[in-house]
């Protein structure tokens, strides 16, 4: 597993030179700043993702919003804790610079205390879900969300509909099935989705990456943010503890 020793970066690197960029971007353009992407990650590290999920397992915070969602969560503070690599990977400059040429910003990390800043969100009991939604973004400027499937074994849909907030633009709806190794990436504020209900028997996990243009944010929104993660996401716990200050 090379891409656990540092060299996640550098692998990933090799990757982002497959792709055909003025067209990835130009798909991401014309369907209102998202593209799905069904074989971005590589073997090794997907099997990496799949290590984290099970280094992170006793870490799993379960949520439940009555009408809107229900699922397991860990947060990226837990995620440093147990499987520290996957920091490497957000942090990557290939990633964020390849990101940044295709939503055409300028890409920065979340704040360190950000617990969203990197995330496994996990579905493993019957009817997980979450309803429709969009990332809304309580920074100064916009989040771009990126999702890696990691484990799907499951009848789940990414469902989206594109164009919703472009009045000149009508609707367009779809639905994606994000394989281990696929990547999302959106606009938060742009893109409205949900991930249907997970089955009997099924099993989904996915990790999540949230990129800002702006990384300012005012105080109270600052505590909207914390109340809204501690409450549908990762706990008071890991959301409100006092922690050491860490590298952005």
């Amino acid at each position: 597993m090379a891409a656990a020793h540092g060299t996640a970066g550098s692998a990933l690197a090799a990757r982002l030179a497959r792709f055909d960029l003025p067209r990835v971007r130009r798909e991401f353009a014309e369907q209102g700043a998202f593209v799905y992407l069904p074989d971005f990650l590589g073997p090794d590290i997907t099997a990496q993702l799949v290590a984290a999920v099970e280094a992170t397992e006793a870490q799993v915070n379960r949520n439940y919003l009555p009408g809107h969602k229900r699922g397991g969560s860990v947060s990226r503070h837990a995620i440093d804790q147990h499987a520290p690599w996957v920091a490497q990977l957000y942090r990557s400059p290939a990633l964020i610079d390849w990101l940044g040429q295709v939503s055409g910003e300028q890409l920065q990390c979340s704040p360190a205390d950000d617990p969203h800043a990197y995330a496994l969100y996990l579905y493993t009991q019957t009817g997980d879900h979450i309803g429709w939604h969009y990332d809304t973004s309580y920074y100064a400027g916009r989040r771009y969300t990126l999702l890696f499937g990691v484990l799907d074994d499951s009848s789940c849909r990414l469902e989206y509909q594109l164009h919703t907030r472009q009045r000149a633009r009508g609707m367009v709806a779809g639905a994606v099935q994000i394989a281990p190794g696929g990547l999302v990436f959106f606009n938060g504020d742009a893109l409205r989705h949900r991930i249907t209900p997970l089955a009997a028997g099924e099993r989904r996990v996915s990790l999540t990456f949230e990129y800002l243009t702006d990384a300012r944010m005012h105080r109270a929104w600052r505590l909207i943010s914390n109340m809204k993660d501690a409450l549908g996401y990762f706990g008071f716990r890991q959301v409100f503890r006092r922690r050491r200050p860490t590298t952005p």
